[in-house]
């Protein structure tokens, strides 16, 4: 199974590579067109700003390929924000795969940004199998509410979405390949059981 780390010049590839490569996956990080053409499973990691993933992007030019791609995507963090239509940081235009918008944060006094640790994350989706009330690793200070397309729920003063799925794209907030045992098993799931 050909596995493709899509490179958006603005993640923590390594991790997700060795994460991959520590459950016996074979997976390559690459920005490369026919790479991401032959691949059987892609992923689509994020840390920074939309407006830079999305510059990056543009500038690899795999906009076009990632919108119009039938092949499985796992946007991770901000990879999954990218997947929306908009992002309140810098008022950025986004992929527009999935409608939704992706929003700062608005807590209670006794929270604070960035959301940065263990949250429990419920879900009976096919991508969580096994792992309803496991505790994921977060790092964010924006967020996506809840709608028709999510398929996990965790809560930092408010009720967000851990993760989203529509057609052949799934999303989570969190960094499974920083989530343990937690994080191998989603990531071992996507690969072998979301066709």
């Amino acid at each position: 199974m050909k596995l493709i780390i899509i490179d958006t010049a603005c993640a923590n590839l390594a991790s997700l590579k060795f994460c991959l490569d520590r459950l016996g996956f074979d997976a390559k990080i690459s920005r490369d067109l026919k790479d991401l053409e032959n691949a059987d499973k892609l992923f689509l990691p994020g840390v920074g700003t939309a407006a830079k993933a999305m510059s990056n992007l543009e500038s690899f030019n795999l906009t076009n390929f990632i919108k119009n791609t039938k092949k499985p995507l796992l946007g991770i963090c901000l990879g999954m924000q990218i997947l929306g239509d908009f992002s309140e940081e810098l008022d950025q235009e986004t992929l527009g795969i999935i409608p939704f918008k992706t929003q700062k944060f608005e807590l209670p006094k006794e929270y604070s940004l960035p959301h940065m640790g263990w949250n429990e994350v419920a879900s009976s989706h096919p991508l969580f199998k096994g792992l309803n009330g496991a505790y994921f690793y977060f790092v964010h200070s924006y967020h996506v509410a809840l709608n028709d397309y999510t398929i996990a729920t965790s809560d930092y003063g408010v009720k967000f979405s851990a993760s989203l799925a529509k057609d052949n794209f799934y999303g989570v907030q969190f960094h499974p390949e920083r989530s343990g045992e937690a994080g191998e098993i989603l990531i071992s799931n996507f690969i072998k059981d979301i066709a």
